[in-house]
């Protein structure tokens, strides 16, 4: 049948800032999705301890003052999130992510921030299946001009986005957009979710040597891209 028409979990993060080492959870949801529709979903809203810049705000419209006043207490949105990753997983069930090297690695970063145990310990292996329309569209169709963020890449496959930087309409359009890339490309339908997983890690890789490159011979001879997927590592001190 394929995976792309099996369940999947969209999962996507709005946060306070765009290092995920260091930025914290705003909202967070877990969206159900079988055959391009959504059968449940999960969301929150954090508390995240700091303030959250106006840059962020104008992004995914959470003030300081509705975050405080109603926002849960940010290690327990990451603790709840990461079990609710977990128990898929564990189920051999997908979580999609556009981007997931960027959300995996906030989260993972929030779960050492509380001193909370990491997905790898709740899980037991690394986090997987994972499945990144991010890095599975930039690998297939690698010559096409324009943007690859969300909101271009929806438009390029005809995925709705109603409301993007909501977290629980970017984890859906992530996920439908799952379904859309893998119904463009039978290839990709065609891979089982854990070989998916493992291409993912070679895709990106191959990306990230190939922008370094590019970046050094356009003179950042220091330049240096991070091709580790889905998870990047953190520091050995807790950010």
């Amino acid at each position: 049948m394929g995976w792309h028409r099996e369940l999947l979990i969209g999962f996507d993060l709005e946060t306070t800032g765009t290092d995920p080492r260091e930025a914290r959870i705003v909202t967070a949801a877990v969206i159900e999705v079988r055959g391009g529709q959504p059968i449940g979903r999960r969301e929150w809203l954090a508390d995240p301890g700091v303030e959250i810049p106006a840059e962020a705000v104008a992004v995914h419209g959470i003030s300081n003052e509705r975050a405080a006043a109603e926002g849960s207490p940010a290690d327990q949105v990451a603790d709840t999130v990461a079990d609710v990753l977990v128990a898929y997983w564990r189920t051999g069930v997908p979580v999609v992510a556009y981007n997931a090297a960027f959300d995996l690695t906030l989260l993972s970063a929030e779960l050492r921030r509380y001193g909370l145990p990491s997905l790898m310990e709740r899980l037991g292996i690394d986090p997987a299946p994972v499945i990144d329309p991010y890095t599975i569209d930039r690998w297939a169709d690698r010559y096409r001009r324009g943007k690859r963020n969300l909101e271009a890449v929806c438009t390029e496959y005809g995925v709705p986005l109603d409301s993007a930087h909501d977290a629980s309409a970017d984890a859906l359009a992530a996920a439908r957009l799952a379904c859309a890339i893998a119904g463009r490309h039978p290839k990709i339908a065609a891979l089982g979710p854990a070989e998916l997983h493992r291409r993912q890690i070679e895709w990106y890789a191959e990306w990230a040597a190939d922008f370094q490159s590019f970046l050094r011979r356009k003179g950042d001879a220091a330049a240096v891209v991070d091709g580790t997927w889905p998870l990047r590592e953190l520091a050995d001190e807790p950010v």
